[in-house]
């Protein structure tokens, strides 16, 4: 089975290329089939990887950033393909 995580953050004003840096930065205690990384409008990182696991399978996922880098708490998904 695969298993998608995806993580989105929206960064503080004018911090959104610190934000996709920290972001790519980060090593997981596990490496993940495949990792993409995504920016969108408003300062939006969008980090997805992929996993050869079940769907309530124990993964690692990106944690919180800093508080002063972002300007919400992050989003977190998790998806199974079909």
């Amino acid at each position: 089975m695969s298993v998608a995580l995806m993580w989105e953050a929206r960064a503080a004003e004018g911090r959104g290329a610190e934000l996709l840096a920290w972001a790519r930065a980060q090593v997981l205690a596990a490496e993940p089939v495949r990792r993409e990384f995504f920016r969108a409008p408003q300062d939006r990182v969008l980090v997805i990887t992929w996993w050869d696991a079940g769907y309530d399978a124990d993964l690692p996922e990106l944690p919180e950033p800093a508080a002063e880098l972002i300007m919400r708490a992050v989003h977190r998904w998790r998806f199974e393909a079909v």
